[in-house]
């Protein structure tokens, strides 16, 4: 510690202390203080302590809030290019902090997408210059995400993208799909997909069950997700490649992914904080803002991704942040777009997984952030000596009513509209420094 005193310290130190420290790569907790330079964690534990720091170091006395590292969101619409009516990366990012989300995966389904080199360009400038967390983009798949032709992965890849996806596309044509996984593999590149049977899913805007018929709702069978999801884990076997599968939202595709897991296969999956914490019901009086993709399924579903989610099945949890503006969600049920806002509340929601007994916090934290850094190869999403410094302190006990008008979003449409909440994230660290402070 006595290099500390050192007057040639570019940077002044920044200690947390006094905090519940919760390390989600190894799932375990303790209680000390984390100290912070130039970006890094430096030191943590019991010996990070007011008394053992030199007087030129800042203090944030925690009060045994969790410390723990900075969410990973591996699904997040930013608005630009081309849709900043809806979001901004300067709006999105600083939902993100208030959220506890350091990291944001960018969805290319953007105008232009983010098929080529100079669109990966402009989001990393933009993010430099205007966010307040870090933004990767995730390239898309297919040129255009049409789903005929595959977009240049090395290219993409070397300009920075970090993941290739067709958004909320499903590469329906198999050729297509096979010729993709073998190209990324030969780059070592990773593919998110979304889960849809288009022709299966077809007009359908609700889970398909008893409730659909009785609003009167086209309807779409979970089978459009497993049809999918079993045809991509025969071509992970083919092929070889990375696979991630962006949203599982139904019982049978965790059959499909655990048989896929038990045969080695190079696969990991996610499922959103709404399919974790909602149900079709939730839908009510056909209530737009709950109508997004997949669509929420039946409680039965729901506890089979809990359950999945405690035993380290389902790996990631992602916001599924899709804003959407007024004009488009104050429509009939069947008409409204697709999309919830999510970065803001991600946290918050899966609490309630932990307050109801049915995940442990540091589980939780795994899914929101070491497991999303392990599966994109990140430095980030660790609570260790020499990991960098993207932390964030919350009380997961402290209550709040969601007022959409107070998020920071530019679209206010979260299905958690007025909801009871615990957990409020107090402070937010991003390289060391301070990106979000509540008041």
């Amino acid at each position: 510690m006595n290099s500390l005193s050192s007057p040639s310290i570019a940077h002044q130190p920044l200690a947390l202390v006094n905090g519940r420290l919760i390390d989600p790569l190894l799932e375990k907790e303790s209680f000390g203080g984390v100290l912070v330079i130039d970006g890094m964690i430096r030191d943590l534990g019991p010996q990070i302590s007011d008394a053992a720091l030199p007087s030129h170091a800042q203090i944030i006395d925690c009060s045994g809030d969790v410390i723990a590292p900075g969410l990973i969101d591996l699904s997040a619409f930013v608005g630009e290019p081309g849709a900043e009516h809806r979001e901004t990366i300067a709006t999105a990012t600083a939902a993100a902090a208030a959220g506890g989300v350091t990291t944001i995966i960018a969805r290319p389904d953007t105008t232009p997408p983010i098929d080529e080199p100079a669109v990966v360009d402009f989001l990393l400038r933009r993010a430099r210059d205007t966010g307040k967390v870090r933004v990767l983009p995730a390239a898309a798949l297919t040129k255009g995400l049409r789903g005929t032709d595959i977009a240049e992965v090395g290219l993409l890849l070397e300009a920075g993208a970090i993941a290739f996806t067709d958004a909320a596309r499903s590469v329906s044509n198999a050729r297509v799909m096979r010729r993709a996984m073998a190209y990324a593999r030969d780059f070592d590149a990773l593919i998110i997909h979304h889960l849809e049977d288009p022709d299966l899913a077809s007009e359908g805007v609700m889970n398909e069950g008893e409730l659909a018929l009785r609003l009167g709702l086209p309807s779409i069978p979970r089978e459009a997700e497993t049809i999918m999801l079993d045809r991509d884990m025969r071509l992970v076997a083919l092929t070889g490649a990375r696979y991630h599968a962006a949203i599982v939202s139904t019982a049978a595709s965790l059959d499909v992914i655990r048989a896929a897991k038990a045969a080695g296969l190079p696969v990991t999956c996610g499922t959103s904080i709404n399919h974790l914490t909602l149900n079709e019901n939730d839908i009510g009086d056909y209530r737009t803002f709950l109508k997004i993709a997949p669509p929420l399924r039946h409680e039965d579903d729901r506890r089979a991704l809990v359950e999945a989610l405690a035993e380290g099945l389902i790996d990631v949890i992602v916001s599924d942040h899709n804003p959407q503006d007024v004009e488009t969600k104050r429509l009939p049920f069947a008409e409204a777009e697709n999309g919830a806002i999510g970065l803001e509340t991600m946290l918050s929601a899966g609490l309630r997984l932990v307050h109801a007994g049915d995940l442990p916090l540091p589980r939780l934290l795994a899914a929101m952030s070491s497991r999303p850094a392990e599966i994109l190869r990140l430095p980030q999403g660790r609570l260790a000596i020499g990991a960098p410094a993207d932390l964030i302190r919350f009380d997961p006990d402290e209550p709040y009513i969601v007022d959409p008008a107070k998020l920071h979003s530019r679209c206010k449409n979260t299905p958690f509209d007025d909801a009871r909440m615990q957990g409020r994230v107090k402070l937010t660290l991003v390289a060391g420094e301070i990106v979000h402070q509540a008041e």
